[in-house]
Parts: structure tokens; C-alpha cells; sequence
């Protein structure tokens, strides 16, 4: 094995300069229009949000509140709140909207039962009808065609090894709406679910090939398999149904395919959708690692040494993405991922993650890692959280890969799983070049430097969108905060565009003053569906409890 050269790589960084994008020949830029304060702060009061040409409403989830606030954005300048859809229940968690037909789920009290999936009206804001579906539904999306629903049931562990241990299996839920056109004898068009689904909530008997599920029991006795194909199965004592968590879905342009992320795994679910009514698993992909060794994948990995210092290190990034998007290019669907990173921290005994320093350098191989106390150093790696869950060891029981969680960045796959494209380290340097006194901030502080050690500015969220026959990706930094913006027509060749940020970083991130901090969920409104005329974007701010609007403008 080579062994890393930690100095030569400081030198080559040093060298380089931190060069900045340059953005002169943006396709788009975005203008603030308006904002919407819940005047709740850190509570996650402005989260996942849909949009209703039809009542020009945004439908914005409010979790701890377990409801929806509903926004008049007939004048996008000054949203209001029009009225809040108030569940019983656990939390809210994501939202859907569709032919004036709501889409809500809900996690049950304890979030370990089976949660809800709520219908309304968008139209007279009335509750239509709610299914049950599987443990802690976390996101819902249409199919292109609206005649389809699914929705992805993270099925999340209370905590294990414990007595009182509960461990749902992960799923999801494909809801079949052809299924009512027979209550209302009416072939599907706009408006005709809403009206079928009243006419099932009426007479109380819901059609057998509705809801589906679609489980990942039949993997259980191919652990090892899994592992070895780069699958993270590491719950304690999980089965691989259990340890599957589904966090997102995205459907493929012509409606056939879902891939959702299974984000602790590392790898997403292909579904096969093209019957609603008997939807299958076909295949797990693994999203593998980045290289953070090599040149355009660096990152500051320290929150200690008083710099911004992105360079190359001796670490793998697991992908780990939460959000997932799909487009079509040259005939060809491609899947966009925002590659966040998580954990499982606070279910695991004594917690996943640790600090490099923490492992000891005897944990390290040196054949690989080199002068490992250099490396060990605060201001080097030794601040930076490390996964130990699934790295790789040698027969010694060394470590022979550091595994980050999280890419710091956003990629395109194509349909087989192969990436076409990834942001690299442009995520830190652009943010360090526009905000070098705030440089990785986190949601709920305006330190310096303060997330560098952890997954940095943490790209959440993703959505796109077509402007003048091109395809902007749209993606959230939940920590620093601010939407990156890349023009992704031709996959491999995709370019930064520009980088917006409105939150006021002279302002607590959690005080009484509004600021936008945090984004969760975006929204991309096309000029055909815009009370404007033009494309918007919307990020509810999950940490401000805010929702902004911005128009986009097209630059010839």
C-alpha cells in the first residue's frame, strides 16, 4: 500500500489557492421576493413544502406542531397564512400536492407504529380520507402522471438494545389511485381522485389493490452479500429488513422506476412501478465512497486550527445522500442526490461516530496512513467524526480506511448506478470565498469553522427545475445555509451557476429576528403554475421556521 504524504498534499493545497468558480455565466439568478416567519425557532416549523397552482397556496409542514400551514402566495411579495391543518398524532413529516389533491403523512405517537397518510382537499382544505402505512413515513411524492402516490417509511429504531427495543423493517407504500375510479366510475382527469376519495371515505370501504407495500424481508438472508457489495447493514442485531431505512423517493420521468435512498445504508432501492397495483424491489445500488485523497475532493477537516483548510486527506466520504431527484437527459433518466450524511448516534450504545484522535493511533495501519501521529493532530484529522460502524480493517484489526459520513457535495447517477458527476469541493470553496468570517457555520450558531469537522455544510435538500430548456439543480446547505444552483442539462458536463444565502449572519440563528437558517425542503414552481408569470423556488428553513420565496430570473 502507498502511504499518504499528508505535507506534500498541505503544499499542493497551499499552492492552489482556494480557487473561487467563477459564476460570470450564470443561466439564472434568484431575487428574494418574499417571507413567511412562524415565529418559531429551532422547533422545526418550516420543513418540507408543496405548491397548488390552482388556490396558489404553499402547503408547508410544520413537524413539532404535527400540522400544515397553508400559505396565500397570490402575492409571492408578502405570503400569508391562510389556515393551519391541525392532525392528531406524531409528527408531520412531509407533504405532496397534486391535481388540488393534499398528500400529507404523519408518524404515529410512537413512532415505532404504523404512521398515516392524510388526503385533503387543496381547494376547501378539507380532510378527505387517511390510510394507515408503514413506521414513520418520512416522504411523499405523486408519480409524474398523478395517478400513483408513494411514500417512504423509514421504519427508524427507538433505540437498541434496549428492554424495551423496538426496530420497525423499513418500507414503501405505493398507493394505487386508479384503485377508486370505480367508487366513481370515472376514468382519472383533474380533480376526479379528489373526488373519488370522498366518495371512499363516504362509504367506508376502501379498494383492496389501493396501498402496497413494497418490504425488503426477502434480503434478510443475504447479509453478507450486502456487505459485501458495499450495502452498510450494521444495526445491532437488525435484520437487513430492519436495517434498511427508506429516507427519500424520486420517480423516474416516464413513471416506471423509483429509486428511493436508504441513506444510512448508503444505497438505494430501485422499484419497479410500472403495474401500481403489484410494484416490486428489483435491485439495491451502492453509492460507494469519495475519495477525499484525490485532487477537486478536498475538504477542511478540522474545526480547531483557526483556518479554512480544504485539502486533500487520507478519508473516504460515504455519499449517504438524503434527498434524491429525477430528470431526463438525452433520452436518458439520471438521479440527483444531495449528499448529506448521517448517523445513527442517538440509537446506537455509546454512538457510531467517533473523533479520528479517539480511535488511538494503533487503530490505524501505517502502511496506509503514514505518519499517523501528524495526522492525529487537532488541526489536522484528529477533530475530524469518523464512522468506525463498517471500515474496512486488515487482518491486524487496523483500520485501513477512514470513513466520513457524508460527500460535502451533490452528484448525478445515471439509471445503473454509475456516477456521472460530482460537486467535488466546490460546496467549501465557494461558501469560504463568500463568507470567510462564517465559514461552516452550523444551523444554530454563526461560529467559524464550526462544522468543518463533521460533514461540513451538509447539502440536504434537492430539487429541479426546467427554465428555457435547460435543468437547474437547486440544492439546500443545511448548515451554513443558502441554495447552490447548477446548471445540469448535459449530466457530465453539469457547472456551478450561483450561490444564494439570505440568512443575516449579524442575527442569533435562533433569536426572535427572522434570518433563513437551516434549509430543509425546496419547491420549484414553474412560470406555467406561478402567480408571477415566472419560475419561483421556495426553502422552508427548518431551524428559522421559515419559508422564502425567490423569483428566477433567466440571464441571456
Amino acid at each position: 500500500m502507498t502511504k499518504f504524504n499528508w505535507k506534500a498534499a498541505a503544499a499542493l493545497a497551499f499552492a492552489a489557492a482556494m480557487p473561487v468558480l467563477d459564476a460570470s455565466a450564470a443561466g439564472v439568478t434568484l431575487t428574494p421576493l418574499g417571507q413567511y416567519d412562524s415565529g418559531v425557532r429551532g422547533a422545526s416549523a418550516a420543513e418540507i413544502v408543496a405548491h397548488d397552482p390552482g388556490t396558489q397556496s404553499l402547503f408547508v409542514v410544520n413537524a413539532a406542531a404535527a400540522s400544515i400551514d397553508v400559505l396565500d402566495i397570490r402575492d409571492p411579495t408578502r405570503p400569508a397564512l391562510r389556515r393551519t391543518l391541525q392532525e392528531a398524532g406524531g409528527n408531520a413529516n412531509s407533504i405532496a400536492v397534486r391535481d388540488g389533491l393534499v398528500a400529507a403523512v404523519f408518524a404515529a405517537d410512537i413512532k415505532t407504529n404504523p404512521g398515516k397518510v392524510v388526503f385533503y382537499d387543496a381547494a376547501t382544505l378539507e380532510k378527505i380520507v387517511e390510510f394507515p402505512v408503514g413506521a414513520l413515513p418520512d416522504m411523499v411524492t405523486f408519480t409524474p402522471d398523478g395517478r400513483g402516490l408513494l411514500i417512504a417509511n423509514e421504519g427508524e429504531s427507538n433505540g437498541y438494545g434496549r428492554p424495551d427495543s423496538v426496530d420497525p423493517e423499513g418500507s414503501v407504500t405505493v398507493v394505487d389511485l386508479r384503485a377508486v375510479r370505480d367508487c366513481y366510475n370515472a376514468q382519472p382527469s383533474p380533480r376526479s381522485f379528489v373526488t373519488a376519495l370522498r366518495c371512499v371515505a363516504d362509504t367506508g370501504v376502501e379498494p383492496r389493490t389501493l396501498r402496497n407495500t413494497v418490504g425488503f424481508r426477502a434480503l434478510n438472508g443475504r447479509v453478507d452479500e450486502l456487505r459485501a457489495a458495499g450495502i452498510r447493514i450494521y444495526g445491532p442485531g437488525a435484520t437487513v429488513a430492519q436495517d434498511l431505512e427508506p429516507e427519500y423517493v424520486a420517480v423516474s420521468p416516464d413513471g416506471k422506476t423509483a429509486w428511493v435512498t436508504l441513506q444510512e445504508a448508503n444505497a438505494a432501492a430501485v422499484i419497479d412501478i410500472s403495474d401500481l397495483g403489484r410494484p416490486r424491489l428489483k435491485t439495491l445500488i451502492p453509492f460507494g465512497s469519495k475519495d477525499h485523497a484525490v485532487a477537486g475532493n478536498e475538504l477542511d477537516a478540522s474545526d480547531r486550527d483557526n483556518a479554512i483548510n480544504i485539502r486533500n486527506w487520507p478519508v473516504k466520504g460515504l455519499y449517504l445522500p438524503d434527498a434524491i431527484a429525477s430528470y431526463q437527459a438525452g433520452g436518458e433518466t439520471f438521479y440527483v442526490t444531495a449528499n448529506e450524511g448521517d448517523d445513527r448516534n442517538d440509537f446506537i450504545p455509546g454512538e457510531e461516530t467517533v473523533r479520528v484522535r479517539a480511535l488511538g493511533a494503533e487503530a490505524l495501519d501505517p502502511a496506509v496512513f503514514g505518519d499517523i501521529e501528524s495526522l492525529r493532530d487537532n488541526t489536522r484529522l484528529g477533530r475530524l467524526t469518523v464512522s468506525p460502524a463498517t471500515a474496512p480493517r486488515n487482518a491486524a484489526g487496523q483500520f485501513t480506511e477512514l470513513q466520513a459520513l457524508g460527500g460535502r457535495s451533490f452528484s448525478i447517477w445515471s439509471s445503473q448506478g454509475r456516477q456521472v458527476f460530482d460537486s467535488g469541493s466546490d460546496f467549501e470553496r465557494i461558501t469560504a470565498a463568500r463568507y470567510p468570517m462564517n465559514f461552516n457555520a452550523s444551523n444554530d450558531n454563526n461560529n467559524f469553522d464550526d462544522r468543518s469537522d463533521n460533514k461540513g455544510p451538509e447539502p440536504e435538500g434537492v430539487v429541479l427545475g426546467a427554465i428555457d430548456g435547460r435543468t437547474y439543480a437547486f440544492i439546500g446547505l443545511e448548515r451554513i445555509g443558502g441554495v447552490m444552483i447548477y446548471d445540469v442539462t448535459v449530466p457530465a458536463q453539469s457547472r456551478y451557476v450561483d450561490y444564494v444565502n439570505t440568512r443575516d449572519f449579524s442575527l442569533s440563528p435562533t433569536g426572535p429576528a427572522p434570518t433563513d437558517n437551516g434549509p430543509e425542503g425546496l419547491a420549484f414552481i414553474p412560470a406555467a403554475n406561478s402567480p408571477t408569470g415566472q419560475p419561483l423556488l421556495v426553502i422552508g428553513n427548518e431551524v428559522s421556521g421559515t419559508t422564502r420565496l425567490f423569483a428566477i430570473n433567466p440571464q441571456n
